[in-house]
């Protein structure tokens, strides 16, 4: 069966990366100059090929680090000295923009590990349920469709599940490096190298939270009743948990290469005076609440087959109904939140070749209320989540939140892209879904993907103060 399995696995990497070849030499042919954010980051890596590698180089307009342009050197010039192709040639726009989708094969790869560790291989058919999760992520359109421009989404994502993959065979130090490669890409993911510290927590506190339990059990202590109980006494353990030297030592001896990697940050943050390097008016950080509505909303659109259902709705209005009253203060609150947090970016009022454009100019901005009613639909679409990550532990699933919020909250521009990494975690971490839904959710991604490069590609325009072509993404 294993035998099987790896035969699978080759099979649908090389016809994922043959298509992805073809989709690379139609956007290779009609896109022959930079686009979009591709106007900063290609001639920057040409200034890296050609060797200036100084301050004065920079361009002012990135905000993120030289990740991507160092590894890129890396990669192409290697081609120059051992094939003798010309300078010219190995620091193109075409070969450049060819290495993330080299970084588009790790990411593959990366996924079918991580589901093979994740998920339990007790079954004959999860061997087809690992392979089409990992094509289905592989393809995810979000992120699919930056495989074939030079920006840093696909490295971003390399780095940051192949630091994940080496935290859970418990490779602690190279996961921190790795986890520090991530940030070289996009400085949020130093919040996913926080985010398998927090693994490693959740991991010791789950340990001794059922120790705990199995004492109670055999003390026939009386459980203690009330909506908000577990809660509580989680909150109580954790409290408890921290008091002690013991385990503090236990966690610090556990987690001090991302220690070091924090600190690293924190001292990063402080000589730069912030997060962003480069251009800082246009990525100022505030407490954008609604960016966790807008990730749920996400969230349930592209993973529907597995959030949405009959059934899932009506234990949702039957748990409704039972806990009216909690559910009304959850809906004030969030209700609250939309009205005082709610921020739009000049960005996303002013770019029409964005997705999210049209998105809010159609939906958000159609009337002043709607942004209200919208809030029932993303606690439905909270709940539902938090729901298909009840395999996992209460303290694994706490965490994964705090870092959700961490890297979605301070961003004050609606963008797709920024909730690329967190998806792909949560979809790594649900139960691994019956065959005919995973077939319904690639389906699904592929003619989004089919529509996407279509329109990118043919349905050009240009603005009427500019001969430049101009295209819609995401």
């Amino acid at each position: 069966m294993a035998q099987l399995e790896g035969y699978y696995f080759s099979a649908a990497l090389s016809c994922t990366f043959l298509v992805s070849c073809l989709l690379f030499s139609a956007f290779s042919r009609a896109l022959r100059e930079p686009y979009m954010d591709e106007i900063f980051h290609l001639p920057q890596a040409q200034r890296y090929c050609e060797g200036r590698f100084s301050l004065s180089q920079w361009d002012p307009m990135i905000t993120t680090l030289p990740g991507l342009y160092l590894v890129s050197v890396g990669v192409v010039k290697p081609a120059s000295w051992f094939l003798g192709w010309s300078e010219h040639a190995v620091c193109s726009i075409g070969m450049l923009r060819f290495v993330n989708l080299l970084f588009s094969v790790g990411n593959f790869y990366l996924l079918y590990l991580l589901f093979r560790k994740i998920q339990p291989r007790n079954k004959a058919s999860s061997s087809i349920q690992r392979i089409l999760s990992t094509l289905t992520l592989a393809v995810f359109p979000t992120l699919y469709f930056f495989n074939f421009l030079y920006y840093t989404e696909a490295g971003s994502v390399f780095f940051t599940l192949f630091a994940y993959l080496m935290c859970l065979y418990g490779n602690h130090r190279t996961s921190a490096l790795l986890g520090f490669c991530g940030f070289m890409f996009r400085q949020t993911n130093i919040i996913w190298a926080a985010f398998c510290a927090g693994h490693i927590i959740a991991q010791k506190c789950s340990e001794a939270w059922k120790t705990e339990l199995q004492k109670k059990k055999e003390e026939r202590l009386p459980p203690i009743k009330g909506p908000l109980s577990e809660l509580r006494r989680v909150l109580h353990f954790l409290l408890v948990y921290a008091m002690s030297l013991k385990n503090l030592r236990m966690l610090f001896l556990l987690t001090w290469p991302y220690m070091l990697l924090l600190m690293a940050f924190v001292a990063f943050v402080v000589v730069n005076g912030g997060i962003v390097v480069g251009d800082r008016s246009s990525h100022e950080a505030c407490l954008h609440l609604p960016q966790l509505f807008y990730f749920f909303s996400f969230t349930a659109l592209f993973s529907f087959p597995h959030l949405l259902s009959p059934t899932k709705v009506k234990t949702f209005l039957s748990l409704v109904w039972k806990r009216r009253v909690q559910f009304s203060v959850v809906l004030l609150v969030s209700v609250f939140l939309v009205w005082k947090f709610t921020y739009v970016h000049k960005y996303l009022l002013a770019d029409n070749r964005h997705y999210t454009f049209y998105l809010w100019k159609r939906v958000f901005q159609r009337h002043e209320v709607v942004k209200y009613l919208l809030v029932p639909a993303y606690i439905f679409a909270g709940w539902a989540i938090a729901d298909s990550l009840k395999s996992k532990s209460v303290f694994w699933t706490l965490m994964f939140f705090v870092c959700l919020v961490a890297s979605t909250v301070p961003q004050k521009l609606l963008e797709f892209r920024y909730f690329i990494v967190p998806y792909i975690i949560y979809r790594l971490n649900i139960p691994l879904p019956p065959i005919s839904r995973l077939v319904c959710e690639l389906g699904c991604y592929t003619v989004v993907n089919f529509v996407t490069f279509y329109i990118f590609l043919n349905r050009t325009f240009q603005w009427p103060n500019s001969q430049d072509i101009q295209r819609f993404m995401w």
